[in-house]
């Protein structure tokens, strides 16, 4: 009967296509290459690379979307769940080739060969530059600045799953009638008698400025097929929807915050009362692609230092990830590190740290206090309250593996820890789930009918990550984002952005919007004798992947049917076998010892926000 099932799947999945909406493969004027890009948007010598387009973002995630071992391992298990899935994973991470038919669908029709949704058709490998071919460069310079609002033919946009508009024309007239071969690179500026403007066709986008344009690909459903949707949203209970199910929702979850409210974007007039300055004109791009202040700061290499000072976006896209970028910088630096491009990788470790620094606010206030004494113990109890101050959900983003935590601890006046919530130990990778621990996720598995049935995330002990095939939320508690409110007016969607399995509260009643905080009470016992005062340390952890995520992706390679070593399971495609990455192992396997090697630290968790301490008084 198993056999029969992986059969049926299989010639299910032969007659879907995972892709269907947007540009398709086969472009009249190709993508060019990112280093066709870096000669003049490019930091050199004597020039400052922290605010060069080319520089900002080739150490970046976007840069290296192709390159992301952790990516790798998920394809192969998506694939494993549903035959062909990964072409609709690849399609966001490699746009060169994707759109150049190198992925499942070909230039002309038919399909690009064997194993292309397994990404074994692509051209190039991790290590390459950036140069013509490479189809590991993540997103171009010219995909991006190549995308549209609408179709050609004015088809409707659309949010989500990578279905993006190209420009795919041969010809672009600049504002002033001249004509440049290829399409436009579109960009939110205008030059005016001839100031600073670009040797190669342009043209304003306003789209370059809005959130839209990050929520092509950064909204993320369940693969939209040509039949529908592969899986749809079943809710608490076995209440079974029509809606594709949500995968990730940062664009929506800023969509349906105060950041994105016209009211506050267009700058006019002020908030209500305690909503702060930074509430207002907040597109994904004011965070994620800030101005550089920098005196010299310019966009080309052409133009006169300071031409572009507090009005240059710069290309950074940082996140979260601290981890990934380090792996990259290592495994592949035969050339990706090229041209400088090591400490391209170092600035997005910084500025990524430095997010996390600026997401979220600590606080902490004693509830009640018994002082130990030499021959009894003591108690006290403390409240913790973090305030998201990002955009969206804290965390947000790829859900698989990822959180958040409150790591509270009671400390003597000798520094010894007395009492902990939440100890994670970084040799073996565990954290210490006590009764008081606070960790912040979305938990999302697939409904198994019974009674009661259940939205199933573990098997056998285990837990399980089988986003393609997930079709309910199990937990999401996640922090809103300042005037939050999930449900609006005529829209049925709040179902998939709300919490669930917990609740925050209206700011007020009926007001629909939820607080941007949560509060967390902790009581510790003090051991008799413990030296006093007792300080009280409070830190929000977060972590990229956790040890249940990476065994995970290793044992679904391992466990029948098993996925082969990469080159094998590519043999054949271009440029096999390779001699970088993972060879002779499966991706799943690859990515677990990467997690295991002592230089990569275990998805080493970093601190977001501020450390809040308290201390008793005596």
């Amino acid at each position: 009967m198993l056999l029969i099932g992986a059969l049926l799947v299989s010639l299910q999945a032969l007659a879907l296509d995972f892709t269907p909406h947007g540009t398709q493969p086969g472009l009249l004027w190709a993508l060019e290459e990112p280093d066709a890009c870096s000669s003049c948007h490019r930091g050199f010598s004597g020039t400052a690379p922290e605010f060069m387009p080319h520089s900002t973002w080739s150490g970046s995630m976007m840069a290296n979307a192709t390159r992301d071992p952790l990516f790798w391992a998920a394809l192969d298990v998506a694939n494993k769940d549903f035959p062909g899935a990964g072409d609709f994973c690849l399609r966001c991470h490699t746009p060169p080739g994707w759109l150049n038919g190198r992925v499942v669908k070909a230039v002309g029709g038919g399909t690009s060969g064997p194993g292309g949704a397994s990404g074994c058709q692509l051209t190039g490998d991790y290590d390459n530059f950036d140069s013509k071919g490479n189809d590991y460069s993540g997103l171009t310079c010219h995909f991006c600045h190549r995308m549209m609002p609408t179709g050609p033919n004015g088809e409707s946009g659309f949010i989500g799953n990578g279905n993006t508009w190209i420009d795919n024309t041969t010809t672009c007239t600049n504002p002033d009638g001249s004509q440049y071969g290829g399409p436009c690179r579109r960009g939110p500026f205008t030059y005016t008698n001839g100031t600073l403007e670009p040797p190669h066709g342009w043209v304003k986008s306003e789209y370059h400025e809005q959130s839209q344009l990050c929520g092509s690909c950064h909204d993320v459903s369940t693969p939209d097929t040509d039949e529908g949707p592969l899986k749809t949203l079943v809710l608490e209970g076995g209440v079974a929807t029509t809606r594709p199910m949500p995968i990730e929702r940062t664009y929506s979850e800023w969509n349906r915050s105060l950041f994105a409210d016209t009211i506050y974007r267009d700058g006019m007039g002020e908030g209500p009362s305690g909503v702060p300055a930074f509430a207002r004109a907040q597109q994904c791009q004011t965070c994620h692609m800030r101005s550089s202040q920098d005196l010299t700061a310019k966009a080309c290499n052409q133009n006169p230092d300071g031409s572009r000072t507090g009005n240059l976006p710069v290309h950074e896209f940082v996140g979260a990830n601290a981890w990934v970028p380090g792996i990259i910088k290592v495994e592949y630096a035969n050339n990706v590190t090229g041209f400088g491009r090591e400490a391209d990788f170092e600035r997005t470790i910084t500025n990524a740290r430095a997010m996390l620094a600026s997401s979220a606010n600590v606080e902490t206030s004693i509830l009640s206090y018994t002082a130990p004494t030499a021959g009894s113990a003591g108690s006290i109890s403390v409240r913790v309250k973090v305030t998201n101050l990002s955009g969206h959900k804290l965390p947000t983003g790829y859900a698989e593996g990822r959180r958040m935590w409150l790591n509270v601890k009671a400390v003597s006046a000798t520094d010894a820890i007395v009492a902990e919530s939440a100890a994670y130990d970084p040799l073996s990778a565990e954290l210490t789930l006590d009764p008081q621990a606070k960790v912040y996720e979305t938990l999302q598995g697939i409904w198994t009918p019974g009674s009661p049935g259940e939205c199933k995330i573990e098997e056998a002990g285990k837990a399980q990550f089988h986003f393609v095939l997930n079709n309910c939320i199990r937990k999401d508690n996640r922090i809103p984002p300042l005037g939050f409110h999930p449900v609006s007016p005529g829209d049925p969607n709040g179902d998939e952005l709300r919490p669930v399995g917990y609740s925050y509260p209206e700011t007020s009643p009926g007001s629909g919007t939820l607080v941007n905080y949560d509060t967390t009470d902790y009581t510790f016992t003090l051991p008799a004798g413990t030296d006093r005062p007792i300080r009280v340390d409070a830190e929000l952890k977060f972590q990229i992947s956790s040890k249940d995520y990476i065994e995970f992706l290793r044992d679904q390679a391992i466990t029948p049917p098993t996925i082969p070593a990469e080159n094998t399971l590519c043999a054949g495609g271009p440029g096999r076998p390779f001699d970088i990455g993972p060879q002779s192992a499966s991706r799943g396997e690859y990515m677990f010892a990467l997690w295991n090697n002592p230089t990569y630290g275990r998805s080493p968790p970093e601190t977001a926000g501020n450390a809040s301490t308290v201390t008793t008084p005596n």
